[in-house]
Order: C-alpha cells, then structure tokens, then sequence
C-alpha cells in the first residue's frame, strides 16, 4: 500500500493533516459555540456554519486560479500565513458580545480565504507527482493514503475539544451538560453557565493556531521532496521544461466531463456535511448520551480506537510483506496493538456521559480505518482488469450515500419532530449506535467518491488550467456545503423523517444520473 509511492506524497499528506486536525477541532464546536455565545437557535447556526462551509470550499477556485498563474507552493504558504491570522482572531476574546461576531465573522473571511489558496494547491502538487509515468498507475491509491492521512488528523479532533472544554468547565464548578439541556439543568443560572461552556469551546481555536505551526514546519523541511511537482505550465515555459499541451477540442472535453462531476457531486456534500448540524443537532436531542454501558463504550475512547485503526495496518501488512520476518513483526504489533485497545477499553468507568460533538469523531475514524480495504479491494480489481473507474465509484458512492440516510429515518419512526418539542426540552433516548452506523455508511461512501473524484480531476484537467479545476471540484463542494442549511433550516418545520427523507431522495436521483454518464466520462479520460 505505502510502498513505491514518492517520498513527496508523505510530506505533503502529513503538512495537510496538521492544518486539518485544527480545522476539524475548531468545526466540531463551531455550531455549539455559536448557540452557547449568542444564544442562536439550529437554523441561525445552521446558516452561519453552512455559509462558512460554502466560503472554505468555494475558495480555492480562486485560489487555483491564482496558483495556475503565480505557482503552487506561494499560494500553499501565503495561504497557511491566512489561516492562522484566522485562527487567532476566533480564539482572543473581546470586550463585549458585539465586537467577538465582528472578529469572530472576519476570522472567518480568513479562513475561508487562507483555505482557498492552501487545499486546492497542495492537491495538484499531489496530483503532479503522479505524472510521472512510473508512479501514474499508483495515483488512485496515493489519493486514498492521502485522503487517509487528512482524516486522522481530523479523527483526534473532537476528542481534543473535548480534552480542552469539559475540564474547564468542570474548573469553573459546572458539569457538562448539552446547550439543549442548559435552561433544564441550570435554570436561572443557565446564562452565566452557557457563556463558561463558550469560553471552553474557545480553547479550540488556539489548537488551530497550533496545528498550522505544525504543517508549516513539516511542509517547508521536505521541500525537497516534492519541490519537482510545485510546478505550473507558465513555470514549465520559463525553466525549459514543456508539460504536455492538449488540443482545443481535448480541453474543451475535458472540462465539460469536469463540470459535469461537479454538478452531481454537490448532492453528496449537500447530504454528507450534516456531521457538523442536523446530525450533531440529532445527536443533541434525540440520542442517549448519558449512561452508555457495555462493549459500546470503546466507540468513545478515541485511542482505543486509534489502536484499532492502525491495527488495521499492521494486520494487512502480514499479507503483503514480502518476508516471513516482516510477516512476523507485523503479526506481533497486531496483536500489541489489540491488547492496548482492549487496556484502554478496561479503564472505561462503567457508565459513560458522552458530548454530541464526539459523534464527529466516527467518520475519520472510519476513513482511516476502512482505507487499506478500499485500496485492497480495487488494487485486486485493477489486476483482473476489473477495475471500475472514477465515476463509476462516485455513482455507487452517491447511492450508498442515500443508504446512510436510510439508516437515521429507520431510527427516527416515532419521535416526537424538533417543531413540537418545547424549548430546552429533549427526547433522548435513541442507541448512539444508529448514528454510528450511519456514519459507518456515510463514509464507504465518501471513500467511493471524494478521494477518486480528486484523483479523477487531477488526472483529467487540462495542465494549463490544473489549479482552476481542482478548484472547482472544491467549488461544487461549497456549493453543497451551503446547501446543507437546508435540513437545518426545516430542522423545526417539518417531522424528521421528511427531513432525512429530502437527502435519501437526493442522493439516490444524483447518483442514478453519475451512472448515466458513466461512459462518456470514461471515453474523456482515453484522449
């Protein structure tokens, strides 16, 4: 899996999976702080949290624009340099409520901004690594490591925030309760209580600040790793090495199959991007947080689960190796591994109070986790010529997608809807295991679409326009993400069940018509 790949999409990845692992930090509070703050209901946060999404992935169409005209590697450093000004306007508290939306909206702006010139970049440096022809068969699998490499980063991400707001709220005499369940547990001193527990949420945004530190050490120390694919056709000209040119009609074809990717894959984030609002909200209300008892407990201790996903590694490294030695050392750390997840899982008490903001932590986890199987799967499929190609995968992930969805309606058949639900008041009496499977679900989905789609865009976009069209396929997905308002929107208007129901409807149409298009997308890719 690791081996043969180029040493660049090791520093790259890893410069990506710092400034993620702060980002995800920062969004796995980000609707809850706005509510604890300034009193926001679901589809005020909502809006805010899905227009914020929008900015971060609409970006980089501008910033591969620029890239494509002034380099890569400028664009990735001036962009973290953004990022962190961002950060830090978030986390340092101001003097009154009015001043902290005014900074706390300009941190924002920079964020979005510093988003759209770092990710895109990075991404078609990744891709022009695999240009080369001996590593081009290797490019599907590269995006798969890399897509794994950002997701654990954002896997430790809300234990971190976790790690930072309940201490210190416990540190100010309070114990954690849900925004939702503020006014029920604290009454009359439920103000002073939800302006501490933002203070926690706080915290977070100085982890952001110091995972940027982190990426731009590692990015700049291997430079000379990757500095052969920070190149763009205008570069290619001056230093007298050609990157190949494509005709007018080739382009033209190819950015249309692009366009058209694009225009379904918006669906997926649409429906996909609930993590962070109607899901989180979901989990807020309607699942069990308090008293998880049994071999369900592991689901919350997130090294447990780290121990497990890299056993994962270790496990299929004893089939792949290509010495018995190897073979043994990998069976060994796989078992180390199990008996650590299993020591960790026994320190568990034996009732568990979880936070709904530890919900995000599944889907990277799955990510990680679940990466060696999908690179496994369609590495065997690639040498019986069985193979299917990138938008083939984006059309069954988009149907899986709806199955997610699926799942989460089944467990929503006789709750009461949000919209008559009294204010403060919660129905919490739901497995957390519906929503983990769910987000099980969502993410052999995104395996099958979002890593294949960058790899699909890097590998088909015309040189000379690299940087605009990975921007665009963020482009689509800010699209999306602002779409997501919606279930947040009707969150208190319609029954859950028509909510989850408008996505399942979505995802299955858009994906239907990817399979459609399946073939003329795969003639584009043979010119």
């Amino acid at each position: 899996m690791f081996k043969g790949q180029p040493k660049g999409l090791f520093a790259l990845a890893l410069a990506n999976t710092g400034e993620r692992f702060g980002y995800y930090t920062m969004l796995a509070i980000f609707t809850l702080y706005m509510q604890a703050k300034f009193g926001w209901d679901e589809n005020t946060a909502g809006h805010i949290y899905a227009i914020f999404l929008a900015g971060v992935y609409f970006m980089p169409l501008l910033g591969g624009f620029l890239a494509d005209r002034i380099g890569y590697g400028k664009c990735v450093t001036t962009g973290i340099f953004v990022m962190f000004a961002g950060y830090l306007a978030l986390a340092i508290p101001m003097v009154s409520a009015d001043i902290d939306k005014i900074t706390m909206f300009l941190g924002l702006v920079c964020i979005a901004i510093g988003t759209g010139l770092f990710k895109g970049n990075l991404q078609v440096m990744v891709g022009n690594l695999y240009d080369d022809p001996k590593y081009e068969s290797k490019r599907d699998a590269a995006f798969s490591l890399f897509y794994m490499a950002i997701n654990l980063g954002s896997m430790f991400a809300p234990a971190m925030a976790k790690a930072l707001f309940v201490p210190y709220i416990e540190g100010k005499g309070y114990h954690f309760v849900p925004v939702a369940n503020a006014i029920s547990e604290y009454g009359a001193g439920a103000s002073e209580y939800l302006q501490i527990l933002a203070a926690g949420y706080r915290l977070c945004f100085y982890v952001a600040c110091a995972s940027l530190v982190l990426s731009i050490l590692i990015y700049f120390l291997c430079r000379p790793w990757y500095r052969h694919a920070d190149i763009n056709v205008k570069q290619s000209k001056a230093t007298a090495a050609p990157i190949q040119e494509l005709t007018p009609k080739q382009t033209k074809n190819r950015i249309v199959a692009l366009l058209l990717v694009f225009a379904v894959v918006i669906f997926f984030w649409m429906a996909f991007h609930q993590n962070g609002s109607a899901l989180t909200f979901f989990a807020d209300k309607y699942t069990n947080l308090n008293g998880i008892t049994g071999p369900a407990r592991i689901w919350f201790k997130i090294w447990s689960l780290f121990l497990i996903a890299v056993s994962v590694y270790t496990l299929f490294a004893i089939f792949q190796s290509d010495t018995r030695k190897s073979r043994i050392i990998s069976g060994i750390a796989t078992i180390i591994l199990w008996i650590g997840a299993f020591a960790i899982y026994q320190t568990c008490p034996e009732t568990m109070n979880v936070t709904s903001s530890d919900f995000q932590q599944f889907n990277p986890f799955f990510v990680v986790a679940l990466t060696p199987l999908s690179v496994a799967a369609f590495s065997g499929l690639a040498k019986k010529g069985k193979e299917p190609s990138a938008p083939l995968k984006i059309g069954i992930g988009m149907l899986v997608a709806g199955v997610g969805f699926c799942i989460i309606t089944i467990a929503s058949r006789g709750l009461v809807s949000p919209m008559d639900l009294e204010e403060g008041q919660s129905q919490s009496i739901l497995s957390p295991n519906w929503l983990i499977g769910t987000y099980f679900t969502l993410t052999i989905a995104e395996l099958l679409l979002s890593p294949m789609g960058i790899s699909f865009v890097s590998k088909v976009a015309p040189p000379k326009y690299k940087g605009l069209m990975m921007g665009g396929w963020f482009a689509a997905t800010a699209i999306g993400n602002y779409l997501s308002r919606i279930p947040s929107a009707l969150w208190n208007r319609i029954s859950l069940m028509s909510n989850w129901s408008i996505l399942i409807a979505l995802c299955f149409i858009a994906g239907f018509i990817m399979l459609i298009l399946c073939r003329r997308l795969e003639d584009v890719t043979k010119d």
